[in-house]
């Protein structure tokens, strides 16, 4: 996921998207420890997906704060 798609997303989104996005790593997670996954660089997208989401909440939050 973009940096740009995520911006045009709004704070609920956002919050959604790093729920699933983080129950989806443990399911992989949990998988690639039980056999190895084809690519295991799904592992390391998905963590950097829900840092670049969880930045970007975090931002608006200290912008909101600013105001």
């Amino acid at each position: 996921m973009k940096t740009k798609e995520i911006r045009e997303l709004t704070d609920k989104e956002l919050v959604e998207r790093i729920d699933n996005e983080s129950s989806y790593l443990r399911k992989l997670e949990l998988n690639h420890a039980i056999s190895p996954l084809d690519n295991p660089n799904k592992i390391k997208e998905t963590r950097r997906n829900i840092a670049r989401m969880k930045t970007e909440l975090r931002q608006r939050e200290l912008a909101k704060m600013s105001k």
